[in-house]
């Protein structure tokens, strides 16, 4: 036991692997408030900074955020780094995907494993440093592990993001009329009212939610505003758990920043709930919805428990056009229950609804991601096909239960990986009619876009796509 730190020595340095082309919210956020209690925080961003071993070898604190699955395998390596540069550091891992891999960290030498809402009880791990507590050895915390039923609710500071890479060197947001514009990120809420089987946040949240005060949320994008940002990402899991709170949050965004547009996550049963609501959006400067549809095959949503149907994300598709709004669908287009002739018709039901520009190609690439605490493995169709867990990749590896089906996925994912930013539309013809040759089913003649050609090449998207409930393989696609 150290008898404390002195000011020089409470150093903390925070490392994010990534986050979806955005400047890190899980790094600005604890810096906060590990500031406010006295440390010097370094922030790391490895998509675009590089980790030096001097920044690892000062620091007596090392957190390492962990938003997605494979935020968490990029890790790997820099966490055994740390561990051999710096062995007398303590070492924390947080967010959603630090407890569903509790064993594999302790593994790897982390110390405090911290859950969905980390910043309070990392802050405690600082003050106990300080105060002279057991740099290393204590057993890992675990608040929300599922041994907790209470989500704790914490009064968020503003992130601090001095430190933080430029918002110009993150992901941009490219207009159906060739400009660009900078982008900022921020979030309203954590967490979710529901229990979607395959989404990472149920085991953690177990279907609560937490809302980030809208003052706190209002001070974080006025100083992205004045660092230049010109539209905003709010990455909640799904804006209307509170829809109350999101427009009041808009409402004032869009009073502060007129010219300032935003785009949101939102449920497809939500868009069908609040339809009244997508005129505000529409109003207050929303340019895209994004929503997990996973699937257009009932009996695969039934499985997922997503809680809408394939004719619900066709009635969602109808309201948004005729409101204005851009849906984007994301997909877990490879899934245990979906069929050579499935594939071909979620391409075909796409296409009929004229939403190729909408959806970056690697979405049709996507194969159902399996991670420790999943409820997915409580089917027993899905514990029928799966092989066991993999340490390396930390998934339950699967077969479908037809190998053309994974075969065809391979090809596609070889297909798309190599360009993400490709031409959607000229990857999505390449996909559909490789699809539809190995599935031996007759392609439907396109139909004809509603819109002039002009318009329906392009609509408002990010130059880095969005990932939820499952995400590429990194062995497969370049992210970062």
């Amino acid at each position: 036991m150290r008898a404390g730190y002195t000011r020089a020595e409470m150093r903390a340095l925070l490392i994010s692997t990534y986050e979806l082309g955005r400047q890190p919210w899980g790094l600005a956020s604890p810096a906060a408030w590990l500031r406010q209690a006295g440390w010097q925080v370094q922030c790391v961003d490895l998509t675009k900074d590089r980790l030096r071993g001097d920044a690892i070898a000062g620091a007596a604190l090392i957190g390492f955020h962990l938003p997605m699955h494979t935020a968490t395998r990029l890790a790997a390596p820099v966490i055994a780094k740390a561990r051999e540069l710096n062995p007398s550091a303590r070492l924390c891992a947080y967010g959603l995907y630090a407890p569903l891999n509790l064993e594999w960290l302790r593994s790897v030498g982390i110390d405090d494993i911290l859950g969905g809402e980390f910043e309070e009880e990392l802050t405690s791990i600082a003050r106990e440093m300080a105060a002279g507590s057991p740099t290393r050895g204590a057993e890992p915390r675990v608040p929300n592990s599922g041994r907790d039923t209470q989500i704790p609710r914490i009064h968020f500071l503003v992130p601090d993001r001095r430190d933080l890479p430029a918002l110009d060197r993150y992901a941009m947001l490219h207009m159906p009329d060739g400009t660009s514009r900078i982008v900022g990120s921020t979030e309203a809420s954590r967490g979710c009212k529901h229990l979607c089987r395959h989404c990472p946040i149920v085991p953690v949240y177990e279907g609560q939610f937490r809302i980030v005060a809208p003052d706190v949320v209002l001070a974080d994008i006025d100083a992205q505003v004045a660092a230049g940002a010109q539209h905003i990402t709010f990455g909640d899991p799904d804006f209307f758990n509170g829809p109350t709170h999101a427009l009041r949050i808009v409402d004032a965004l869009h009073a502060a920043h007129p010219s300032v547009t935003y785009d949101v996550t939102i449920k497809i049963e939500h868009l069908l709930k609040y339809p009244a609501l997508l005129d505000r959006l529409r109003d207050t400067g929303c340019l895209f919805v994004t929503s997990a549809v996973e699937s257009v095959d009932d009996v695969a949503l039934g499985r997922l428990d997503k809680g809408h149907t394939r004719s619900d994300f066709i009635e969602a598709v109808a309201r948004c056009r005729a409101c204005g709004l851009t849906l984007v669908p994301t997909f877990v287009a490879f899934q245990p229950w979906l069929t050579l002739a499935g594939y071909c018709d979620l391409l075909d039901t796409i296409e009929g609804l004229d939403l190729v520009d909408h959806i970056a190609p690697i979405q049709l690439a996507i194969r159902l991601l399996i991670p420790q605490g999943s409820k997915v493995m409580e089917l027993e169709d899905v514990r029928a096909i799966v092989e066991g867990f993999d340490p390396i990749t930390l998934t339950y590896r699967w077969s479908h239960p037809d190998p053309r089906v994974d075969a065809l996925q391979r090809e596609i994912a070889a297909l798309v990986g190599v360009r993400v930013a490709g031409d959607r539309r000229a990857v999505f013809e390449e996909i559909s009619a490789l699809a539809h040759e190995r599935a031996g089913v007759p392609r439907l003649a396109p139909v004809p876009s509603a819109r002039p050609m002009a318009a329906a090449s392009r609509v408002p998207y990010l130059s880095e796509p969005w990932y939820c409930c499952a995400e590429p393989n990194p062995d497969e696609v370049m992210l970062v």
